[in-house]
């Protein structure tokens, strides 16, 4: 698989646009006309159940002058319905002054529509009631649909004695007026977790990024600094010594390989350094600093966690690297021990130290991120002799200990 496709596979910007071109993500506005269309067909479905006073209007038992009144009260009804419905996605904003106008008309315009032309139009409040859990607030709609739904049954009490008013309809208006709330709390439950799946992946693209920053700040930091210490060497070499001086140049080009390796590891997130490959190069860029190396013991300690591991690597890398370009020591202590469950790295030199008013810079802010996701700590204060002295510490793995233990008959 290419790296092409691996990155369509990751994040695929084209598949959301065609999904998006075809549906209306829950809770937002339509963004084209296809979308538009799709919902309207949704909304517009429910119209079905107008076939009542439609099919009145139909018969020919009013006037033209009723019928026509009675035709465009019904269509503006409609209309004032669908843009409602439509309209109002957002369920999180406070209406808008038209909503309440519009409902409060709606009510109104059924009130007379069904005193005037009868039980047929009484469908009508069963609309407003629907119209009212998807266009108020839900705090709202629970005092208005009973409110919307007691008009219904006071206007049904006097156009229809038959007793069909509460089965067929004050039932429905208030299950579909309270299935819309239902719907509104649906629609604002997938709002959150959309903002929170947005918000999960801002953090992890943050933390990539910062992950990123430490791995080149490091990396290069280390391997600038003994990369910048050879060449002086080098240079103070040339002309005397050209053979001392080519070896020099061999090593540059070996850590400027070498690092150039480690930056493309980083960059793919497959860079984990280990503490025996830390502690070797570690002695080699003390010596080309002239800096004598104490370093005991020569390994990692037993039940160290692969993680565990890389961070406090990182943490030798990161305390030798200050070492070598700010101490000015010339002795460098390095101790690995485990106790209590608890892996510690000490590094210690005897050169200046930080002043009372340093403040930490990028290495050690990074080193301190490092090991807090690994489960570690890190210390740092000045040395009996005037040095630095860092201290990391890290959680051992117990399972490996206690088997190794086991082994050894401990």
């Amino acid at each position: 698989m290419s790296s092409d496709e691996r990155t369509r596979e990751q994040w695929p910007p084209w598949r959301t646009q065609v999904e998006a071109a075809d549906t209306t993500p829950i809770g937002r506005a339509p963004e084209n006309r296809r979308q538009a269309l799709v919902k309207l067909a949704w909304v517009g479905i429910w119209l079905v159940y107008l076939g009542a006073p439609v099919s009145d209007l139909a018969h020919g038992t009013y006037g033209a002058l009723v019928t026509t009144a009675a035709a465009l009260g019904l269509t503006v009804f409609v209309v004032s319905y669908l843009a409602l419905v439509f309209l109002r996605t957002n369920t999180r904003e406070t209406p808008e002054r038209w909503v309440y106008a519009v409902l409060a008309g709606q009510t109104v315009l059924s009130t007379l529509l069904a005193a005037t032309l009868g039980k047929s139009w009484l469908v009508l409040f069963v609309y407003v009631a629907v119209a009212c859990g998807a266009a108020l607030p839900i705090r709202q709609a629970r005092w208005a649909l009973p409110g919307a739904t007691a008009v219904l049954a006071v206007v049904g009490i006097s156009v229809d004695r038959s007793g069909d008013l509460y089965p067929a309809l004050v039932i429905p208006s208030l299950l579909g007026g309270f299935a819309m709330v239902g719907v509104k709390r649906l629609v604002r439950t997938t709002q959150e977790l959309r903002e929170a799946r947005e918000t999960v992946a801002h953090l992890a693209a943050t933390e990539e990024r910062l992950r990123l920053a430490r791995d080149l700040h490091d990396l290069l930091g280390h391997s600038l600094s003994l990369i910048t210490l050879k060449s002086e060497l080098a240079g103070r070499m040339l002309p005397d010594r050209p053979g001392d001086a080519a070896e020099q140049v061999a090593d540059i080009e070996k850590v400027s390989r070498q690092a150039l390796v480690d930056v493309r590891e980083a960059v793919s997130g497959y860079r984990r350094p280990t503490l025996a490959a830390e502690l070797a190069g570690a002695q080699i860029a003390l010596a080309s600093a002239g800096v004598a190396a104490r370093i005991h013991p020569d390994g990692a300690p037993p039940g160290l966690a692969p993680d565990a591991e890389g961070a406090l690597a990182w943490a030798l890398r990161e305390a030798v690297t200050n070492v070598v370009r700010h101490s000015g020591a010339s002795t460098c202590v390095v101790a690995l021990a485990s106790e209590d469950g608890v892996a510690t790295l000490t590094v210690s030199d005897d050169g200046r130290g930080p002043g009372e008013a340093h403040q930490p810079g990028n290495g050690l802010t990074g080193l301190t991120e490092r090991l807090i996701l690994a489960g570690g700590t890190l210390d740092t204060a000045r040395s009996g002799d005037g040095g630095f002295t860092l201290k990391a510490s890290v959680p051992l793995n117990a399972a490996p200990v206690a088997a190794e233990r086991h082994g050894t008959g401990e």
